[in-house]
C-alpha cells in the first residue's frame, strides 16, 4: 500500500479501512526487530551500528517504520547504562541480571516511556507485554508489565 491509499481489510468476518503505510502495525514491528536487534547486541559484543544494518535486510523490515526502528536502535545503545540505572529502580534485581530478551523489552519500554510522548503509556506497556510473551520466557511478561507500570507512573504521572 502506498501512503495516503485507504484499502478495505477484513478479519474474522469484520471489516475495517486500513490507510496508508499502517503506522501502528509499522511501529509494532519496528519494536519486534529492534527488541531483536538489542538481544543480539548484547549476546554478541560488537558495534551496535553493525547490528543495525543486520537488521536492515531482514525480511519483517519491509513492514516495519524503518525510521522509528532506527531510531529506538540508536537511542537506546546510546542510552543502554541510563535505561538501565533508570529501571534498576523499579526491580528487584540489576538488569544485568535479566534474560537478555526481558532487558531487551524493558529498554524499549523505557525508551518510549521516556522519549515518546506521542505514544500512550498504555500502548508502551502492552506492546512490552505482547513481546514479551512471544520471545521470553513463561512468566517473564508479569515482571515486565509491573516494571513498566511502576516506570510509567514516575514517568508519565499525568497519563496514568
Amino acid at each position: 500500500m502506498k501512503p495516503g491509499e485507504i484499502r478495505p481489510f477484513t478479519l474474522e468476518g469484520k471489516t475495517a479501512l486500513v490507510t496508508g503505510a499502517g503506522r501502528g502495525i509499522g511501529r509494532a514491528v519496528a519494536r519486534k526487530l529492534a527488541m531483536q536487534a538489542l538481544y543480539r547486541w548484547q549476546l554478541n559484543a560488537g558495534p551496535w551500528q553493525d547490528v543495525l544494518n543486520e537488521f536492515a535486510a531482514e525480511e519483517d523490515m519491509r513492514k516495519a517504520d524503518r525510521g522509528y526502528f532506527n531510531q529506538l536502535v540508536t537511542d537506546i545503545c546510546g542510552a543502554s547504562d541510563a535505561l538501565d540505572t533508570a529501571l534498576a529502580g523499579f526491580m528487584d534485581r540489576k538488569p544485568t541480571e535479566l534474560d537478555p530478551v526481558e532487558r531487551a523489552v524493558l529498554w524499549v519500554g523505557a525508551h518510549e516511556l521516556r522519549s515518546a510522548p506521542d505514544v500512550p503509556y498504555r500502548v508502551v506497556i502492552n506492546e512490552a507485554v505482547g513481546l514479551a510473551k512471544r520471545f521470553g520466557a513463561t512468566d517473564s511478561h508479569k515482571f515486565v508489565n509491573a516494571v513498566l507500570d511502576a516506570a510509567a507512573k514516575e514517568l508519565r504521572p499525568n497519563e496514568h
